[in-house]
């Protein structure tokens, strides 16, 4: 009697198909309803956010407090900030820190770089 076990074939998988396999899931994934690849799902940052609170993020550069934040520069706000994304003339914006979630232009977090 033999005790050889079964084969099991694994198919190769070839770099096109795997390409096309991510681009339609992707692609899928941008469709469903809430997921944070649909356009014009993004909701406002929250300034209680760990994120925002970690950075600290307020919606109005006025609020903060340069003995907290020494390396605030008055003028200094998210509307000039190099993180900020989107389209110029919107109140809320996206921003490369906080990732799926819109920012005001007129706020400020300890990440804002100076546009170049």
């Amino acid at each position: 009697m033999s005790t050889r076990e079964p084969s099991i074939r694994i198919p190769k998988l070839h770099r096109r198909a795997v390409v096309k396999a991510l681009a339609l899931g992707t692609a899928a994934a941008s469709l469903i309803p809430g997921s944070s690849g649909a356009a014009g799902t993004a909701q406002r940052l929250d300034v209680h956010d760990p994120a925002a609170v970690a950075l600290g993020y307020v919606e109005n550069a006025s609020q903060v407090d340069p003995k907290k934040f020494p390396r605030y520069v008055p003028g200094s706000s998210c509307e000039n900030c190099l993180q900020l994304q989107g389209a110029a003339g919107n109140s809320y914006r996206p921003c490369n820190l906080f990732p799926g979630k819109l920012v005001s232009v007129g706020g400020w977090c300890s990440g804002w770089t100076a546009e170049m």
